[in-house]
């Protein structure tokens, strides 16, 4: 786990819009890597404020509440790249943008371009520990303990079908009640 500056500091040092979208929608919606990458764009509910997650662990699918901060930067990523199935469309030599602007991307970016990002990243912050794209996911689920969420909201955002799960998944012992909604609003403000 890290805390939300160290959060905002590998965001902050992260260089490409691409990856500082795709750290900080990870890390604001507690995604595993590959639901982060899966993301697409009618998966976004911005009228509710909600992100729908396609077979997730289990094959199972949620809805997790999309932070204002977390849909802007992924509006001003999106126009960058206008593709119109991937929120992170894969990009390079076989990934071209056609004639206006718009990614022909029939893939999302790569697992490999994440966690070479990430590693990059963290190696030269250096927080004396290992940080992975999952560190991020533990840290949103900590962060919203910390903050009175209760546990079972943070149960069905991280997709556990056990609460037992989440316990032992965050090392938790007590947590209040909290309205999730404005805790994540104020959590997850750039």
């Amino acid at each position: 786990m890290i805390t939300i500056k160290q959060v905002h500091q590998i965001v902050d040092a992260t260089t490409t819009l691409r990856m500082r979208t795709y750290f900080w929608t990870v890390y604001s919606l507690g995604l595993r890597l590959n639901e982060g990458l899966h993301l697409q764009v009618g998966d976004i509910d911005a009228a509710r404020g909600l992100v729908h997650i396609h077979r997730g662990k289990g094959a199972k699918d949620r809805y997790i509440t999309l932070p204002t901060s977390t849909l802007l930067m992924l509006r001003e990523y999106w126009v960058t790249h206008r593709n119109k199935r991937w929120l992170f469309p894969a990009d390079g030599r076989n990934h071209t943008l056609a004639k206006k602007g718009v990614s022909v991307a029939k893939t999302p970016m790569s697992e490999a371009a994440v966690q070479g990002a990430m590693k990059l990243i963290t190696t030269k912050i250096d927080f004396g520990k290992k940080v992975s794209l999952h560190t991020l996911r533990h840290s949103y689920a900590t962060h919203l303990l910390e903050a009175g969420v209760s546990l079972k909201f943070i149960q069905q955002a991280l997709g556990h079908s056990s609460l037992q799960t989440t316990m032992i998944y965050l090392h938790l012992s007590e947590t209040g009640e909290a309205n999730a909604r404005q805790v994540i609003e104020k959590i997850f403000v750039r």
